[in-house]
């Protein structure tokens, strides 16, 4: 299975990727406010990338629960900067955390290779057609209702089931938009419109959503409903997001991990791959 993004190309199954999470916001969940300037934003990425990342996801929006919309000229004051500055220094896969087209195709016109989109429920295919236009990466991510709402009453009759159905029925709208299937990572929305039963149900399920044929990008790094099984706040969490993170890339075969702690959790997934591989007489060593 390959997976494209412009310029960058991966075949699948491979050892786990780390995307680091870098939000240029004032209101996100866990970092809001910490890199509202472009010039840390970057230093930032740049740490992100040092200690291992493959991807940097930069959003200018929050998406936590109840969040309010950002409007479009807001959005990319606060994201476009920092793609650009990126884009002169790194070739690494700079990825934007938009809902919306004009963002979409403003991010590509700076350097971005990869859009992660919340809302892939979309009706409009404009931000699809911008993805199509140049070939870039998109991640397709499973959410019930709006992030303003999603969280008042999320129900399901079998949530496994019905976010893979969501999959297959998206990749087949996102095809006759042009956008191929080897350009797609999907997202299950871990937090997007669940109840903590639901999140969990999705985790174990996660190898069932690998039939789409799509590799499985995975964000649960600090999420609420480990701070509902385990009453600690989002600092407080590193341990039971890392653990996500080793049981999916083993268990349910997840390809790609969004993180706000990148090298612990490069750390671990190379740590479970060491373990897993066959034993020769050398010594062995990681690369981050």
């Amino acid at each position: 299975m390959e997976l494209t993004a412009r310029q960058h190309r991966w075949t699948y199954p491979r050892p786990a990727q780390v995307m680091g999470i870098l939000n240029v916001t004032p209101d996100s969940f866990s970092d809001g406010g910490h890199y509202l300037d472009a010039g840390r934003a970057v230093e930032r990425a740049q740490e992100m990338l040092s200690e291992g990342a493959e991807f940097i996801d930069i959003g200018g929006e929050s998406t936590r629960p109840g969040a309010a919309p950002v409007d479009e000229a807001e959005e990319l004051r606060r994201v476009i900067p920092v793609v650009r500055a990126l884009a002169g220094r790194t070739r690494a896969v700079i990825s934007v955390d938009t809902r919306k087209a004009g963002v979409a195709r403003a991010a590509l016109d700076a350097g971005a290779s990869l859009i992660n989109d919340v809302e892939a429920s979309r009706s409009d295919p404009e931000l699809w057609r911008a993805v199509a236009s140049v070939g870039a990466g998109y991640v397709l991510m499973h959410m019930q209702g709006r992030p303003e709402t999603m969280q008042a009453a999320p129900a399901y009759g079998d949530v496994v089931a019905e976010v893979g159905a969501f999959f297959r029925e998206r990749l087949l709208r996102l095809q006759e938009a042009g956008v191929r299937a080897g350009q797609v990572l999907v997202d299950p929305g871990i937090g997007f419109g669940k109840s903590l039963d639901h999140n969990l149900r999705l985790m174990r399920g996660l190898g069932m959503l690998s039939s789409v044929g799509r590799p499985i990008l995975l964000g649960v790094s600090r999420k609420s409903f480990i701070g509902r099984l385990f009453a600690v706040e989002p600092h407080q969490r590193l341990g039971a997001s890392l653990a996500c993170a080793v049981w999916a890339a083993g268990a349910a075969g997840a390809s790609v991990f969004r993180v706000h702690d990148v090298a612990a959790t490069v750390q671990a997934l190379r740590m479970r791959e060491v373990l897993e591989s066959t034993p020769d007489h050398g010594e062995t060593r990681v690369n981050p």
